[in-house]
């Protein structure tokens, strides 16, 4: 009942020792030099407590010093590779042949180009051929050809089924 006055909640148990009346006597002298001890290792206990949790503290800060130091280096690798990357992308998508319109192509051109354009396009008489639309653009008020139509009334040479086989190549 004096367990529930003082503390409702931690009135239902209390701990206790049940002694014989013959070994009291020794208990209570055994409870008295606990109690004369108990300062002394209960101070000690609590510095060395405050020392192991500040040496503790430190040591946590320390590895989450270095930790975040090497995050950040790698943040900063990491974003010089994305860099390098972005410019090795440029440089293979500036290799990439644009497609381009066919008669872009034989409007812009020179006759050397064309030439090989049409000699990988296996269409015959390549060469002639290139310099008969090289000469035909030049001949022209604006140097280009409007359309197919155009290119094959201005070009001797060339018929509707090579320029068809020229705009099947070239779209490719």
């Amino acid at each position: 009942m004096r367990a529930k006055e003082k503390d409702a909640r931690k009135g239902e148990m209390v701990n206790a020792f049940v002694i014989s009346p013959k070994l009291e006597d020794l208990v209570v002298k055994q409870a008295a030099i606990l109690r004369r001890k108990e300062p002394k290792e209960s101070s000690e206990k609590s510095v060395q407590t405050t020392t192991d949790t500040s040496n503790l503290e430190s040591r946590v800060q320390n590895l989450e010093l270095r930790l975040e130091k090497q995050i950040n280096e790698l943040n900063s690798k990491i974003t010089q590779q994305r860099k390098i990357t972005d410019e090795e992308l440029k440089q293979l998508e500036n290799r990439i042949p644009q497609p381009s319109h066919p008669l872009t192509s034989i409007n812009t051109l020179d006759r050397e180009q064309l030439f090989i354009k049409l000699q990988r396009s296996r269409i015959p008489g390549a060469e002639k051929l290139s310099q008969g639309i090289v000469n035909a653009r030049e001949k022209k008020s604006n140097q280009e050809f409007t359309d197919y139509r155009d290119v094959v009334n201005s070009v001797k040479g060339l018929g509707d089924k090579t320029i068809l086989t020229v705009i099947d190549e070239w779209s490719k």
